[in-house]
């Protein structure tokens, strides 16, 4: 309980390295307290944080449970929104597929040519100070990691490869049916089909092979894990927590959603789920519907400054202008109307406009608070299960920070 105090508290406070936390315990005098005037070592603190990730993710939900019994959680709509944070791991020892191949044909050569060195050591002195079974060693060891990480490439190439297929397999299949349909030849260019195999640019990182280089917020591109966050409008508490190692958000609601499904009833249920347009499609709407949410996706980008009288309106609205856009309600719906369309037409309400726009203001405050008032931008841990398990403990500590807020 002592050791998850002090990772809880560094981690609320922007303190995340161990051996920090050890100092601290000597010169600061709340982790002095929490620690009861003791000083537990950093390799005791970073055992503990690798040893208890799974059991430290169980502690997020027991939190809520906490901030429930305090009257602090009201769950009801809850915005979701991705921020990419940095791995531990530089993208420059990233290897590329194209740089291994030449790399391996190199120490091929490099090994042929030192077992011929040693046939004809007998006859021919080797040079002082070479070592050849340390470099023979030396590059059958680079060999075998190169060999590796060509090997998770040619195992990402084949799963982009069967989710290309699948995805122009659907499209053809699309183009013939309008054609059976329409009795017309589709619109535009057939789809063309994938390539499989890796590219010469696909890479891996040989730090973190479970990191990808992925676009960053200020432009360029950094070795980066993508987390999710749902947060509850009402208390800017984050009630689910996620990563993943894609760049886009489109397949992040499934998994969300069944998240926030698997919570304790006692904590509420989530009627409404707000998000960007970067998670919208038909798929996403049909999973949010199925499970008994109300969804506000974006269906694009969303126009800022509506004007307050039509579009006609200059100055003094005319008679006859139309009538003032940010407090108009939109015509009714047509009925017949799939989930997309009740969806896109409450965007254009008035009530559904009130409620998307408390998406901006809920959830990427959490990420900047997160970022610069806590100052954690990189993760410490490495590994696809081990940042997951450290995401679930910094929204934690961002939880633990909130509710003392919203307590006082």
């Amino acid at each position: 309980a002592m050791l998850m105090a002090l990772l809880i508290y560094g981690y609320a406070t922007g303190t995340y390295s161990s051996r920090r936390i050890e100092q601290a315990t000597y010169d600061s005098l709340a982790f002095r307290y929490l620690a009861a005037n003791t000083h537990p070592d950093h390799d005791t603190l970073c055992t503990f944080r690798k040893r208890f990730l799974k059991e430290i993710e169980a502690l997020f939900v027991q939190v809520l449970c906490i901030a429930k019994e305090m009257k602090l959680l009201k769950l009801g709509t809850v915005a979701l929104d991705g921020t990419k944070l940095h791995a531990n791991a530089s993208r420059h020892s990233a290897l590329s597929y194209g740089h291994a191949e030449k790399l391996e044909a190199q120490l091929q050569v490099e090994v042929a040519e030192l077992l011929a060195r040693a046939e004809a050591a007998d006859a021919e002195p080797l040079p002082e100070g070479l070592n050849l079974p340390e470099e023979l060693a030396r590059r059958e060891a680079r060999l075998q990691a190169i060999g590796e990480a060509k090997a998770e490439i040619e195992a990402r190439a084949a799963q982009r490869f069967a989710g290309a297929k699948a995805d122009y397999e659907t499209k053809v299949k699309a183009r013939e049916e309008q054609s059976e349909r329409t009795g017309q030849k589709p619109r535009g260019a057939p789809p063309a089909p994938p390539t499989p195999g890796p590219r010469t640019e696909d890479q891996v990182n040989l730090t973190d092979p479970d990191s990808r280089i992925l676009p960053a917020a200020g432009g360029g591109f950094e070795q980066s894990y993508n987390a999710q966050a749902a947060v509850d409008t009402e208390t800017m508490l984050v009630i689910a927590a996620g990563l993943t190692q894609a760049a886009n958000d489109k397949q992040q609601i499934t998994p969300m959603v069944e998240t926030l499904g698997a919570l304790p009833e006692k904590l509420g249920e989530v009627s409404e789920l707000l998000t960007d347009a970067g998670y919208f499609s038909e798929a996403n709407v049909a999973t949010c519907v199925e499970a008994g949410i109300d969804p506000l996706i974006a269906t694009g980008r969303e126009s800022h400054h509506l004007p307050w009288q039509g579009s006609q309106g200059q100055g003094v609205a005319l008679l006859g202008a139309p009538r003032m856009q940010r407090f108009s309600e939109p015509p009714p719906l047509c009925e017949p109307a799939d989930a997309v369309e009740r969806m896109r037409h409450r965007l254009k309400t008035r009530a559904g406009r009130a409620s998307y726009g408390k998406r901006k203001q809920t959830v990427e405050p959490v990420f900047g608070i997160i970022k610069a008032g806590m100052r954690f931008r990189q993760f410490l841990l490495r590994g696809l299960e081990a940042v997951r398990g450290e995401w679930s403990l910094v929204t934690m500590a961002w939880n633990i920070r909130r509710m003392a807020v919203l307590k006082g």
